[in-house]
């Protein structure tokens, strides 16, 4: 979604009740990202940038153990990875992942918050072209740091623009370069707090505060359910 709207959901998010909305959700990431590539943090850089993500939200490492532990267990869950495509009001397109231990449940709550809004789905793969699939790090920024020499560093590993916002500076390349754009930043010592692979909307729409308002409300909705991983729209 546009980096204006990307903040000011990043600051709504802030006001969640952690232990209720976030906690659940970054455990799942973990979980997936054990269950897929092992629990061994050094030998698994998916399940190391989920842990990261949990750390940066304060979630407890008891927490973030039990759940490599579950992934890995004999009595693993199965979590599946699904993604959802939909219009919203006023045309709003929205992309949507989730986890989930029950695909039913997913594919009728997803549906549910589209239909009450007056939207619905799209055909799967209909969106596709209106998000380019970026990679995003995310670490504070500090003096030592020379923004010119970090640039020049990271272009070889894939860097694709470098932007500060509010203390907090965004690394960001073509999803592709998500593994060697985190190995750059280890090498160079740059404390990243969060990394993920994102979509960017390629031509976002500005809508007006009345028609936010109904738009927001949708996206609440679907952002507060459990197996929503994520949720990306064309909103500028």
């Amino acid at each position: 979604m546009g980096r204006a709207f990307e903040y000011r959901r990043a600051a709504k998010e802030k006001r969640w009740d952690k232990m209720s909305k976030v906690f659940p959700k970054l455990a799942k990431a973990i979980q997936m990202a054990a269950r897929e590539g092992g629990g061994e943090p050094e030998m698994n850089s998916k399940l190391r940038a989920a842990i990261q993500n949990a750390k940066a939200e304060n979630m407890p490492k008891d927490n973030i153990d039990n759940a490599i532990k579950r992934a890995i267990g004999k009595d693993a869950e199965a979590i599946d990875e699904v993604t959802f495509e939909g219009k919203g009001p006023h045309g709003v397109l929205v992309f949507i992942e989730c986890a989930t231990d029950n695909n039913n449940r997913t594919v009728a709550n997803i549906k549910s918050y589209f239909s009450k809004a007056g939207g619905g789905f799209t055909p799967s793969g209909s969106l596709e072209f209106m998000f380019a699939r970026k990679a995003v790090f995310e670490f504070g920024k500090v003096a030592e740091i020379d923004f010119e020499m970090l640039e020049l560093e990271l272009i070889d590993a894939g860097l694709e623009e470098i932007e500060e916002h509010d203390g907090q500076v965004y690394v960001t390349g073509n999803y592709t370069a998500f593994g060697s754009l985190s190995s750059a930043l280890e090498d160079l010592e740059v404390a990243v707090k969060k990394s993920s692979l994102q979509r960017i909307p390629t031509t976002p729409v500005s809508f007006s505060e009345d028609q936010m308002v109904e738009i927001e409300k949708m996206l609440d909705k679907i952002e507060e359910d459990d197996d929503v991983q994520a949720v990306y729209t064309n909103i500028a």
